[in-house]
């Protein structure tokens, strides 16, 4: 089995206490390497899911029986967006804990399939009832999610109207909750109320974790400058006059040279063609380039004469061998 490289820093040691317990069912040797590749998949889900998806794939082949790697492979396909092969993961690690904890990223799967249906019967499940309450939080945003997808957006607002989205406490899926009601009311033209969410979501999304800034700045019309745009200015500003009109004529594609008499620059095409004989029109320069065709091909003419003359003598010397052979003959 070919292995990944693994981090000089990762000792295995990283995981979860109840993860490396589940480990404890392998050799020792073993689990070590399990839990190397899944703190590789973790370290690296977000950043580079592709390379965390190889990395579940040789904790999988390693440890297929254990249900932490199954779900760890189940989220790393899930973050490549190989729904059918994470909901397949996410329903074996169920099966293996008898936990309903995966319930919400399974229906979401459902949705990564296109059956947003499927997803919605699963919210009407009684395992929802099972959940703890950010389960719970996510399955509604996924139910949610599953209404929009089928256009049912009026549908997708009411879901997102709960005790947790009115709540002031702010917990880890506040932000979340009042983005996707924000969005959804955005979704449905009720524009002034989604600013006011947008803005609630800010107040409190405390680690950046959504874009609800730059939807609110959209929603007021402000426009973001390119910062290197005004470096670029403040570089002109501080050069001086002469720089200046050196960099415009650069710009523009034109010469400058400068003019000791007047004391200024002057664009080249300006010049005194008497000053320097390197500066003929553009005029001058097809006449000569016609000259020097004319004498090309007056010489290659005569060359061909000369060609004509060499073979006809050719010819001549050759009828007289001919014929003085037939008289020796």
């Amino acid at each position: 089995m070919k292995r990944l490289p693994i981090d000089d820093d990762v000792t295995g040691h990283e995981i979860d206490a109840d993860v490396r317990q589940e480990l404890l069912s392998l050799p020792k040797g073993l689990a070590e390497e399990v839990s190397r590749n899944l703190v590789m998949v973790a370290r690296l889900i977000d950043e580079d899911p592709e390379q965390a998806y190889a990395y579940a794939r040789i904790a999988l082949r390693l440890a297929s029986r254990v249900a932490a790697v199954r779900e760890a492979a189940g989220f790393a396909a899930y973050a490549t967006q190989k729904y059918s092969e994470a909901l397949a993961e996410f329903r074996a690690a169920k099966r293996m804990t008898g936990s309903v904890e995966l319930w919400p990223v399974m229906a979401d799967c459902e949705r990564g399939l296109g059956r947003p249906e499927r997803a919605l019967a699963m919210a009407g499940e009684p395992e929802v009832q099972k959940l703890d309450k950010a389960g719970q939080v996510e399955m509604r945003l996924v139910a949610a999610g599953a209404r929009r997808d089928m256009g049912q957006l009026d549908a997708a607002i009411v879901t997102l109207q709960s005790p947790e989205l009115a709540s002031a406490t702010v917990q880890p899926w506040t932000a979340r909750l009042r983005y996707a009601y924000a969005d959804a009311l955005l979704a449905n033209g009720r524009e002034d109320e989604a600013r006011e969410w947008f803005a609630k979501t800010i107040e409190s999304d405390k680690d950046g974790s959504t874009d609800a800034s730059d939807r609110l700045a959209e929603l007021d019309g402000v426009e973001f400058v390119d910062a290197m745009d005004d470096d670029d200015d403040d570089d002109r500003a501080a050069l001086s006059d002469e720089d200046r009109r050196v960099q415009d004529s650069d710009d523009k594609g034109v010469v400058e040279y400068y003019d000791e008499d007047d004391d200024e620059y002057e664009p080249s095409d300006v010049r005194d063609e008497d000053e320097d004989d390197s500066y003929e029109s553009a005029e001058a320069r097809e006449v000569d380039d016609e000259d020097d065709e004319d004498e090309l091909m007056a010489r290659a003419e005569a060359d061909a004469d000369v060609a004509d003359e060499i073979l006809v003598e050719d010819d001549e010397l050759d009828r007289a061998a001919e014929d003085t052979g037939r008289d020796k003959a």
